[in-house]
């Protein structure tokens, strides 16, 4: 039986709409700012997709720590929607849908998250998704922040 739930969280930033289709589209650049990558490889394109990675966390279980490579596609990127979608065996995905728009002056960035797992991997698997998802949004604003003034990324 597969588990699903979805969380969401909201970044303001002083950035160009392109600056940030720009970075959260390219998930060769994802490893500057989630806190579980190590490593993203670029594949050739799947079928449907528009880039395509083998990336590479680091997961902790108790005392435990360990790598879990998985497959990310990015599906849709337009000036104001990117969605994205990780597979990893067993059975597990992650959809990434990110919607930016302007409101006051500032870029609001969107994001959703849903994860589906099977039922006896479920409970790790959001709360390391959500923790790694929730650390990333915390860096995000100041990282788009630094691309609309020039500066490098990486924090």
């Amino acid at each position: 039986m597969v588990r699903r739930e979805t969380f969401s969280y909201t970044v303001q930033a002083r950035c160009s709409r392109a600056d940030a289709v720009a970075l959260l589209s390219d998930l060769a650049r994802q490893g500057e700012l989630h806190p579980l990558i190590v490593r993203v490889r670029e594949l050739p394109p799947r079928p449907g997709a528009r880039a395509s990675y083998a990336i590479t966390d680091r997961l902790e279980l108790g005392p435990l720590s360990f790598p879990v490579t998985y497959q990310a596609d990015v599906l849709v990127v337009t000036d104001d929607e990117i969605v994205t979608v990780a597979r990893q065996q067993p059975g597990t995905t992650v959809r990434n849908r990110t919607r930016i728009r302007e409101e006051d002056g500032l870029l609001q960035v969107d994001v959703e998250i849903t994860l589906a797992a099977p039922a006896p991997l479920f409970g790790y698997a959001f709360r390391q998704a959500r923790a790694a998802h929730l650390g990333l949004a915390g860096r995000l604003g100041a990282v788009l922040d630094r691309l609309s003034d020039g500066g490098p990324v990486a924090g």
